[in-house]
């Protein structure tokens, strides 16, 4: 069966936007240029808003099993000052279920992606690279190669998930604005570390610039992150990064072990001009690059699929075309926004001698929305605190003939969801969670909390499947969710 979608790139947005259209059966292609996985831990930062999408997706358990939330920080300053932040991690809320960012190595959520990828019938082709392309009004044509031996591959869509050297991206013609800093670089390395504890992430600050090590979770290694100024030596050799650390440490005590893993980052601070021509689309690094201050790439990238992957599988259902339009409409606002955030915290750390890695409200993304997109309706006024665009909050506390559960338990699955605290008529084919007095039926949910409404409301919601308001009505006007999904050509 010809894939209705090729995938170009099998990092955390290739695998994830794999995943979502496993989950609904769409057809695909995922290939990938490289021999097998990625090493290395590059992006160690999930922020909560990623652990609801893998909670979603039912992956939040592996990745929690190998992962630390809310990691505690020692920072020493360069007069010996030593502070020690975050040992107290922040408590779940009801309607935000992952408080902290969880810091786990990169290739471990790719490690989990495959597994999931696996369960739903899907593979990676490792060593198989996208060479070209040509497009028409049908579809994609595409040659791939792998041993030596060419390819052709036609799908309905092709998806680059290939990273900032995109093969798509080029051959799209899509412009990646912005620039590369080579005055901002850092060596980021995986390696054991004799006599230091792994309690915390310990960090020096230094005239010379910053030197850290973070023990990375379900591994024996630290990653070890060292700024390098202009001048400075950028060996990625062992004996370099031993002489960075004595020195901007100020101790001989701690010894580093031969890397498994090492790259020299610089500043490459990019964004499309635009997330689609044609038939193409971009997610992920292909799409935009960031500095790591705030730990904000590998997050958007994910959330880039979450976002296309039931929309493609929506059309190839039968909705109408016009739903992709929405794609780029929501997630390129998103992405500028990131990048002014990282850019802002790389400002501050090179103003300050050092990156910036505490996470806050700003970098968890949970505020994340798409008000006034064409998705997105309600009947409420401006002042609502939740409104069609928002992130569909979790609660706690509710009471179904089933035993106790939480919002998300219940919305999981990537499907479209109505939740209603007024009488309504049916919605065939819907996943619909009444809320009452005394759950009697498979469809109801008491609030015995009182969370549900707390966050919502006593209103008329839909909530997407990837976990945002579609529409909300304080009217309760139960015609507007067929009338809803009939705009945009989607069957329940």
């Amino acid at each position: 069966m010809d894939p209705q979608v090729l995938i170009a790139g099998a990092g955390p947005a290739g695998l994830m936007l794999a995943c979502e259209l496993a989950r609904r059966d769409v057809p695909f292609r995922l290939v990938e240029a490289a021999p097998g996985p990625r090493p290395g831990s590059r992006g160690k930062g999930v922020q909560p808003r990623t652990l609801e999408v893998f909670d979603d997706l039912g992956v939040v358990g592996r990745v929690l099993a190998h992962g630390r939330m809310a990691m505690p920080i020692r920072a020493t300053a360069a007069d010996g000052r030593v502070t020690l932040g975050g040992t107290e991690p922040p408590a779940a809320r009801p309607d935000v279920p992952y408080p902290a960012s969880l810091i786990t190595p990169e290739w471990r959520i790719e490690e989990t992606l495959r597994l999931r990828l696996a369960e739903l019938g899907g593979a990676v082709e490792f060593g198989t690279a996208l060479e070209s392309f040509a497009q028409s009004d049908e579809g994609v044509s595409a040659v791939v190669v792998r041993g030596g031996e060419a390819e052709t591959i036609t799908a309905r869509w092709l998806v680059g998930c290939d990273g900032g050297h995109s093969v798509v991206r080029k051959q799209a013609g899509i412009v990646f604005e912005g620039e590369t800093r080579d005055e901002v670089r850092m060596i980021v390395a995986d390696l054991e570390v004799d006599g230091l504890d792994r309690d915390a992430w310990h960090m020096w600050r230094h005239a010379d610039g910053l030197v850290t090590l973070c023990p990375l979770p379900s591994t024996g290694v630290f990653q070890y992150q060292a700024s390098i100024a202009p001048g400075q030596d950028p060996d990625l050799g062992l004996a370099n990064m031993q002489a960075i650390l004595d020195r901007r440490s100020g101790r001989a005590d701690i010894r580093l072990r031969e890397p498994e893993w090492s790259s020299l980052w610089r500043a490459n601070i990019r964004l499309v001009d635009r997330y689609r021509e044609g038939r193409v689309f971009l997610a992920g690094d292909a799409a935009h690059i960031h500095s790591p201050a705030g730990g904000q790439g590998m997050n958007t990238g994910i959330q880039d699929s979450y976002n296309l992957g039931w929309k493609l599988a929506a059309v190839a259902n039968g909705a109408s075309p016009a739903l992709l339009d929405t794609y780029e409409a929501e997630r390129r606002p998103v992405a500028a926004g990131v990048l002014a955030l990282s850019n802002a915290r790389l400002k501050q750390a090179i103003e300050q001698n050092g990156l910036i890695v505490r996470s806050d409200a700003s970098t968890m993304q949970l505020g994340v929305g798409y008000r006034g997109c064409a998705l997105a309706r309600d009947d409420r006024d401006e002042t609502a605190s939740l409104r069609a665009g928002d992130r569909a909050p979790d609660a706690t506390g509710l009471t179904t003939p089933e035993g106790e559960r939480r919002l998300f338990d219940l919305t999981r699955g990537g499907r479209f969801t109505v939740l209603t605290f007024v009488a309504t008529p049916a919605f065939p084919g819907l996943r619909t969670l009444r809320v009452v007095e005394e759950p009697t039926g498979p469809d109801d949910v008491a609030d015995t909390e009182g969370h549900l409404a707390e966050a919502y409301g006593h209103a008329l919601v839909l909530i997407r499947p990837d976990g945002y308001i579609a529409l909300i009505s304080d009217a309760g006007d139960a015609a507007a969710v067929p009338d809803y999904l009939a705009a945009i050509g989607v069957t329940a």
